[in-house]
């Protein structure tokens, strides 16, 4: 579905060039769920803006990034604007960075279904209710505005909208951040089964190794713009062999240890 070759992204300001992502190759299949894991500075947001075409100016990027034998690097504007909502979409990171806050819910999704499905008037809001229910949502959310959601129904809701247009690519980057343990497992559960009923192939960025290993068949280390290692997350946890990897997994155990004790 996706390949990934070679990709190397370095940003140009003032002068300084600084590579993000250093020669990255990474293949995502078809119904897949792959965690891509890495610390803050380790290249996962800028690979995520590399995969929808989002990079500022002046980027320099490398290599190529096929999606369905497409190379999305080579795309037109219009190609691009195509390509994201109806085949690869983002949850970003911070549900609040997906709504504008004097807009109803079903406003924001209506508005995803009338630019990019088409749908208008009573088929878009029928359209609004039935993506809020799919995401454990009640309907009666699209007449909420963002502010008068929990965290874990706005980032539902979030969830809802990348949904609208029936991507076959899910990017989710920090899904879970700011939420409790508890809710965070709940969205993890919702991405698990909305990957399996919708046939969705997933990426997951997260900081969180153990949260990744617990919904994703593969995964995938970051380090300072280079793959570090990639495996199953049983490979990963009982034998990794990257220095990076290991200081990951000691770091959870101790994390586990310590809540335990």
């Amino acid at each position: 579905m996706l390949d990934i070759r070679d990709l190397t992204v370095r940003y140009n300001s003032m002068g300084r060039v600084t590579a993000a992502v250093n020669g990255i190759s990474l293949s995502i299949e078809k119904g897949s769920f792959t965690g891509i894991v890495g610390e803050s500075g380790s290249g996962k947001s800028t690979l995520m803006a590399a995969l929808l075409g989002l990079l500022p100016q002046r980027t320099e990027i490398t290599g190529e990034i096929l999606y369905k034998g497409t190379d999305i690097l080579r795309m037109s504007d219009s190609e691009m604007r195509d390509l994201r909502w109806k085949e690869i979409s983002l949850v970003p990171q911070g549900a609040q960075n997906s709504f504008t806050p004097v807009m109803k819910i079903k406003r924001h999704i209506e508005e995803v279904l009338n630019v990019h499905s088409g749908k208008f008037g009573e088929d878009a809001e029928k359209e609004a209710a039935r993506l809020l229910e799919d995401v454990g949502l009640d309907a009666g959310i699209k007449e909420r505005y963002p502010h008068e959601l929990s965290g874990g129904q706005k980032q539902r809701a979030a969830i809802a909208l990348a949904l609208a247009c029936s991507p076959a690519l899910l990017l989710a980057d920090e899904p879970t951040t700011a939420l409790d343990v508890i809710i965070q497992a709940e969205i993890l559960e919702l991405l698990s089964g909305l990957r399996k009923s919708k046939d969705l192939s997933i990426i997951l960025v997260t900081h969180d190794l153990p949260l990744a290993a617990m919904v994703c068949d593969r995964l995938v280390v970051m380090k300072d713009g280079r793959m570090a290692e990639s495996g199953t997350p049983h490979q990963l946890v009982n034998d990794p062999q990257h220095p990076h990897t290991k200081d990951l997994i000691r770091e959870m155990f101790w994390q586990r240890n310590k809540k335990d004790g």
